[in-house]
This record gives C-alpha cells, structure tokens and sequence, in this order.
C-alpha cells in the first residue's frame, strides 16, 4: 500500500522530516519509489527538463497527463502529487474541478496547484469533491516570472506578513500541505510554526517540515539551469556522456557488437541456408 495524503499530514505531527522528488518518467521514478521518498511530485517543470521549453508556460493538461501516469505506473509506496499547469485552473472553478478529476485518472492521489489566499475558493472547491490539494506559495514559476523574475520571496515585512496570511487562508481552504519556493528562510520557519500542515521547501531553508529536490537536479543531469538551492548528489552528466562517446568510439572502431551482444543461427541450419543461395 503506497504512502495516503494522512500519512503525510501525520509525518508533521510525530517530527518526522518529508522527502519529495520531482519525477517525470517511469525509469527514474520507480527507483526514486524503491530508495524510499516520501511523495512523489510530478512537476509542471516536466516542460522545462523534459520537453526543453524555456519556462512552465506552454505546459498541457495532455501533457501532464502523460507524466503523471508513467509515474504512476512506477511508484508502489511513494505518495503521488501532479501539477495542474498554467491556465488549467485560473479561469474558472469548474475547469479546476475538471483538469484536477484528469491527474486523478492518470494515477494522481493529489494534486498541486500556485497561489495564495485569491486561489482559496478554487481550492475548496476541488477539496469539496474529495481530490486533495497541496499549494504553493512563494515564488510562483507560471505567474511569478512573467513580473518579477526569479527572486527569493518575504524578504520584506509586507510581503513576509502577506505570505504568512496566504499560508493560513491556504490551510482554511483545506490543503493537507504548502509547497513554499525560494521564501526568505526565517519566514518559512515562522510560517511552518503556525500552520498545522506540513510544509514543503523549495529553496526556503531547514525549517520546513520537508524538502524537494528535481531528480535530474539530485543527480546532476540538467545542466540549463543550476539553482542556488538544488544540491548535487552526482554529476551524471559528465559520466553519460563519457559513455554515449565510448560507444560512438566503439561503433567507429568496430569493436561494438562483439560475439557477446548478437544472435546466431544453428550451424546445420547456416549451411543450408548457404547451399540455398549458392555461397
């Protein structure tokens, strides 16, 4: 049985830090499931890292449908979050009912949406239905960006007391966890001391109840962006490709298939075969 949205609300209560992997596809997912992480986040930033484009943006419903159900085919304890992308849910409640009932059937237990207290009525409603909702406050990759840029948030009285407000008006809509990115670290501490929910940083320092990490990130696989708050536990990349040339190398010198890598025939049934066409 994989990890319930109680499970993870209860790992707050009992002190318990929570792990959270953004995963994209089957392969990387399933060994994230097998090391044990906590939930499972199949991120809107899938466009980004594996699609190529420059920002969440242009990101689909199809889109991350398709993501969250290879995700789903590979977990077997992880607790598994799916992004609803931009303009899936801003528009009206019932569009945000509807996109997050999708990531439901594609194998989602719940679903992540941006934004703060003008979000939680959307966020009751999706609540109401029985599909639970982790936010996100902070920095907001699909509206943040497009005015501000990519800047640490709260690091100003105003804006520490607004995102401390969102933070409660969040919890009274019902989600069962914040996602808080790159907020100034001593107000996602303020702020994990005054909800009851967990909360999950991006960026926001050690006083969360857990952390995030992209997995290419984790293990040093995409190189396009580097963030302050991504740590490296590997350097893959070098490492693949130092072996895509080793084989291109192989391939040039001949020496890739050897007799290991190919199938062959029985000889009684080569010789036939030789006969047949005269060789």
């Amino acid at each position: 049985m994989h990890k319930l949205v109680q499970d993870i609300i209860n790992m707050k209560k009992e002190g318990k830090k929570i792990s959270v992997i953004t995963s994209y596809d089957y392969t990387l997912a399933s060994l994230c499931d097998k090391a044990g992480i906590d939930v499972l986040l199949v991120g809107d930033s899938a466009g980004m890292v594996m699609l190529g484009y420059e920002n969440t943006i242009p990101v689909t419903m199809e889109q991350m449908c398709m993501f969250t159900e290879a995700v789903s085919r590979a977990r077997h304890n992880s607790l598994l979050v799916a992004d609803l992308p931009f303009m899936s849910y801003q528009v009206s409640i019932e569009d945000a009912i509807r996109n997050a009932g999708k990531l439901i059937k594609a194998g989602a237990d719940a679903v992540k949406l941006e934004g703060g207290s003008v979000m939680a009525e959307t966020i009751s409603a999706i609540v109401d239905i029985g599909i639970p909702v982790m936010g996100h406050i902070g920095l907001q990759p699909q509206t943040t960006m497009l005015s501000q840029g990519y800047k640490v948030q709260g690091k100003t009285k105003d804006t520490a007391m607004r995102l401390i407000q969102d933070a409660k008006e969040l919890e009274e809509a019902g989600v069962f966890s914040i996602a808080l990115e790159m907020v100034s670290h001593e107000v996602a501490e303020i702020i994990s001391d005054t909800i009851n929910i967990p909360t999950i940083g991006i960026g926001s320092g050690v006083g969360c109840n857990g952390q995030v990490l992209v997995v290419q990130d984790l293990l040093g696989m995409y190189d396009k962006i580097k963030p302050k708050f991504a740590k490296r536990y590997m350097n893959l990349s070098e490492d693949i490709v130092k072996s895509l040339e080793n084989y291109r190398n192989d391939v040039q010198a001949g020496v890739f298939p050897s007799e290991e890598n190919w199938f062959s025939m029985e000889k009684k049934e080569f010789d036939k075969l030789r006969e047949e066409i005269g060789s």
